[in-house]
């Protein structure tokens, strides 16, 4: 008998077959890998539970001069304040135009393509999507400014003053969103209709727009084939995304008061809220990959499972996908639709300080990290918003790992597997099952599940096996190198 350790590497991989995702992980959700062993992600616990009507699209908080924290949250036809406490205020400015909760298929005039298809004959749809409805949220001191892709306006909630958001006077309407620059600028992103042209007020003064020989007041219009979709602040800069490449801003002082520069090109995004910042870094996901600002130039990741995420998605609604830091484990996570989903379920996470990737099921339309609050909050498609990390509850989901082929033996011999030695800090909370083959396209033979004792008796045989570890138990478990007793049995 040899005790054979099943030691896979951490992360999961799903790129080409089967076969090629042997002795790795393949498949996962609602767990992680920290400080060198397996475990559950944290669970979640009710924070807000009504009065947010539609699925969240944007979220940010921040903490006002009396030291009192705020949240806002925006959906497709509303804008929301949220206390600490859980009280929520609809704050949405006077004449909003709502946008769509989902995008939708543009069949409108202009929304097709010219002289494609025969009159009067049916033909397959060809029209462009116009995406769902987002915000660009953010705080100029203690105040909020806002700006909603399908109204244009920028609008500023006033935090001591109360009341609805107004819109910022003298600011150029027609926006695809805003960013406030580490230099208190106020950046309008896609100024005035001009999808290339980024327009800023005054140094700390949003009343100040027309640029003048005693102002900072300015604009450009990047040089680029794209329209811009996001921008957020990289420690004293500020990144700028379009649609197909990345655009910095620097602060030089006048007589130009910026400087743009572009650091990346076939990496634009599609979708606004998937850009992350992490200090002087950045992540985002693409139309097919996923890409980081480095600090220095953009570049695509090396990415285990965008093969699997990119024909998993569901690229018609890619414009709902949301990015979010969990700084405590050094993870970006983005949340998208599957393929037969029309909202986000599922979601894909880059532990950038490990360097590697994992994937699961969860429904977050919103989300922000830990900072003003002592945890994450995180907002679902009924509008409940959720503090996450908090104990181990998953409401009743399975957190699971499952491991593509593992090679017994020599890989020639069938192996015959008597038992199984768990390496498990809480024996009991995870449960074990095993799937065989012969051959790599062969039938597989499912044997278990089974319920960990030290050691733990199983019966089965193969040339390959695959391992799922599982549980519906909200425990902090933890699990590290399994190993099988297994023998020779022969050639088939």
């Amino acid at each position: 008998m040899a005790l054979i350790p099943l030691k896979l590497p951490p992360g999961i991989y799903r790129n080409g077959t089967e076969f090629e995702q042997s002795n790795r992980w393949r498949d996962s959700s609602l767990i992680r890998w920290a400080e060198g062993s397996l475990r559950p992600v944290g669970g979640w616990t009710d924070f807000v539970t009504s009065g947010i009507a539609a699925a969240p699209r944007a979220m940010h908080g921040w903490r006002d001069l009396n030291d009192n924290n705020n949240i806002a949250a925006g959906t497709y036809n509303k804008l929301y304040a949220i206390s600490s406490a859980g009280t929520i205020t609809d704050i949405t400015p006077s004449g909003l135009n709502a946008g769509r909760e989902d995008a939708t298929e543009n069949t409108g005039y202009g929304g097709g393509y010219y002289n494609v298809g025969t009159y009067n004959t049916p033909r397959t749809p060809t029209a462009t999507w116009l995406p769902a409805t987002t915000w660009s949220l953010d705080n100029f001191g203690e105040d909020l400014v806002a700006c909603s892709t399908d109204d244009g306006k920028l609008y500023l909630w006033d935090v001591d003053g109360g009341g609805i958001a107004a819109v910022i006077s003298g600011a150029p309407t027609n926006n695809e969103g805003l960013i406030v620059t580490e230099e208190r600028f106020l950046f309008a992103l896609g100024a005035g209709g001009n999808s290339r042209k980024v327009q800023w007020c005054d140094k700390e003064d949003t009343s100040t727009w027309s640029p003048a020989a005693t102002n900072e007041a300015g604009d450009i219009e990047l040089q680029t084939s794209g329209s811009i979709k996001t921008a957020t602040r990289v420690r004293g800069r500020t990144l700028i995304l379009t649609d197909t490449d990345a655009h910095l801003a620097t602060y030089q002082g006048p007589p130009y008061v910026y400087g743009f520069e572009r650091i990346g090109s076939a990496c634009g995004t599609d979708s606004p809220k998937s850009l992350v910042a992490v200090d002087q870094m950045a992540f985002w996901m693409g139309q097919k990959g996923f890409f980081v600002f480095d600090g220095s130039i953009s570049r695509e990741l090396n990415c285990d499972v965008s093969d699997y995420v990119f024909r998993d998605i569901n690229t018609n609604q890619i414009s709902k996908v949301y990015g979010v830091h969990n700084s405590r484990y050094s993870e970006i996570w983005w949340f998208y639709p599957s393929e037969d989903s029309v909202e986000n379920n599922r979601y894909v996470t880059f532990d950038y300080k490990d360097n590697f990737w994992t994937f699961g099921q969860l429904s977050r339309t919103a989300a922000m990290d830990i900072g003003i609050l002592r945890y994450p909050v995180w907002a679902a498609s009924d509008g409940q918003l959720y503090f996450h990390e908090y104990g181990f509850n998953h409401a009743g989901a399975t957190a699971f790992v499952e491991s593509g082929p593992i090679s017994l033996g020599n890989g020639d011999n069938i192996m015959k597997v008597t038992q199984l030695i768990p390496d498990e800090q809480t024996q009991g909370d995870v449960t074990a099952k095993f799937k065989t083959r012969f051959y790599p396209n062969g039938s597989e033979t499912e044997y278990g599940s089974y319920t960990m004792s030290n050691p733990t008796d199983v019966r089965f045989s193969g040339r390959q096996i695959r391992m799922r570890v599982e549980t519906t138990i909200n425990d902090d478990w933890r699990v590290g190198v399994m190993r099988i007793e297994a023998s020779p049995g022969g050639k088939r």
